[in-house]
């Protein structure tokens, strides 16, 4: 592979072509650190038309590629395999705000570009970009267009793909499509551009892409409730859309052991309430009228909750610093389970209105299947998305429980699949779920998607071993 590596080197400069230890290591670790793989090489093409060149060599050479932005994915997607066979294309190095349109409330990003920077990009033209993820200063806009990123705004905004206009990708052959189409209304065709959104880099590179902004809201206000049931978040869940509409824009459910999991391994937070509560629920609005529009809003949401005894206490965020003390609460639960030990993580949905007979019915049969198990709960409630994640039993080795993941997925994805619901809502399938799917999606399905791809990659060099 001198050669391939040689003409990759002609075509970026030797200082984008990485194949040192030292130099690939970081593109090489899953974000969780369960997985290591090998690389051929990493390359850091700095243009689209450079993606494009490293491409067709890869056809020349038939040599698989690994597209990567932030490597944050959590189902190995975005890391290569163990042969080596494969090189990194990383495209860090797009990261380019190319154009915002604030008439046509639109911003045109390179797909290296973080996501933090568009938000900030955004507010800096007196506009919103509502995708927010607990990675968001680090992962990339092409990894969340690549797996279809949903954060917690997505029960007003939709996931990223609701959030996409138009695309620029690199086919598998090294071939451009420029999508970049900032419209909403183009009904001329197949929509190419959602083949590619959640297709994990699959079927081609998205190299850039138009998203959607919104105008800034004149105030958003947080709280947080107390309820005693997952079966009362629903019922809270409904209020709130009755008083508030659209302007509810962050419905997240947390146990109490996930908030006591954050306070122990993070003593500085601390929760607003004098005694702890089975369940919390933390609510935002974002109102485009005025504050006290939103907090006449939220008095009466909480009014009407106290009332009919859906909520047994509830505070509401006094200030912005307040506010990011709630929202700390609930970013800081994955890295205080972290902090905890070793655990079994699971992104799914089911129907929102099934989600409290999900958690009663699974809790249950997970106690059956590890006696003791402890289940961190938590999630964006409003659009169905639980991270619904198991931690051995007190005293456990976590070594001695992670063996038997195995069985305690299939005892969650059964259930998941019984309720009507994904093993996957926003992560992905990449290759840590990539055989499992098999075992929900039927044949006829799983041959449509297998026909897409051999269509957009013969050659099967494009993240090759991932979703399929």
């Amino acid at each position: 592979m001198n050669d391939f590596l040689t003409l990759c080197r002609a075509a970026l400069g030797a200082n984008y072509v990485l194949t040192g230890a030292a130099d690939t290591a970081a593109y090489l670790t899953d974000w969780r650190g369960r997985f290591t793989g090998r690389a051929l090489a990493v390359v850091k093409p700095g243009s689209t038309a450079e993606v494009a060149a490293v491409v067709k060599l890869c056809n020349q050479f038939k040599v698989p590629l690994v597209p990567q932005g932030g490597n944050t994915g959590l189902v190995l997607g975005s890391v290569p395999d163990d042969s080596g066979a494969a090189i990194v294309l990383s495209l860090t190095r797009l990261n380019r705000i190319r154009a915002i349109d604030t008439q046509n409330n639109t911003i045109t990003v390179e797909a290296g570009c973080i996501l933090e920077n568009l938000q900030q990009a955004a507010s800096s033209a007196e506009r919103l970009f509502p995708l927010s993820l607990a990675s968001e200063g680090s992962c990339t806009v092409g990894g969340n267009l690549s797996s279809n990123a949903g954060g917690t705004a997505v029960l007003r905004y939709g996931n990223t793909r609701e959030l996409c206009l138009g695309l620029e990708v690199v086919t598998a052959q090294g071939e451009v499509w420029d999508g970049l189409r900032g419209l909403r209304k183009d009904n001329t065709g197949y929509d190419l551009r959602d083949l590619f959104i959640g297709a994990e880099g699959t079927l081609g590179i998205i190299t850039a892409a138009v998203m959607k902004l919104f105008p800034q809201p004149k105030a958003q206000i947080t709280a947080l409730a107390a309820l005693a049931t997952p079966a009362d978040a629903l019922q809270l869940l409904t209020l709130a859309q009755a008083h508030c509409g659209a302007a509810l824009t962050g419905f997240e459910l947390m146990s109490d052991f996930c908030l006591q999991l954050v306070t122990k391994h993070f003593p500085q937070m601390r929760l607003p309430f004098a005694e702890n509560h089975p369940q919390y629920v933390l609510l935002e609005l974002s109102d485009s009228e005025s504050e006290q529009h939103a907090n006449d809003m939220l008095e009466s949401l909480i009014g009407a909750a106290l009332e009919q005894e859906v909520i047994t206490d509830a505070i509401v965020a006094a200030s912005i610093a307040q506010s990011q003390a709630l929202w700390n609460l609930r970013e800081h639960i994955s890295l205080a389970q972290a902090a905890e030990g070793k655990n079994i993580k699971h992104d799914i949905s089911v129907p929102i209105s099934r989600i409290a007979d999900f958690i009663q019915t699974t809790d249950a049969l997970l106690q059956q299947a590890a006696p003791g198990c402890r289940m961190v709960t938590f999630g964006h409630l409003g659009d169905g998305n639980l991270h619904y994640n198991v931690s051995p039993p007190q005293g456990m080795n976590d070594q001695a429980f992670i063996a038997r993941q195995d069985a305690i997925n299939l005892v969650v994805h059964d259930s998941v699949h019984g309720y009507g619901g994904s093993i996957s809502a926003e992560h992905g399938l990449g290759a840590l779920k990539r055989d499992e799917i098999r075992r929900y999606k039927s044949a006829v399905e799983m041959q449509m998607m297998r026909t897409l791809k051999q269509a957009f990659d013969p050659l099967n060099l494009m993240n090759p071993g991932k979703v399929l």
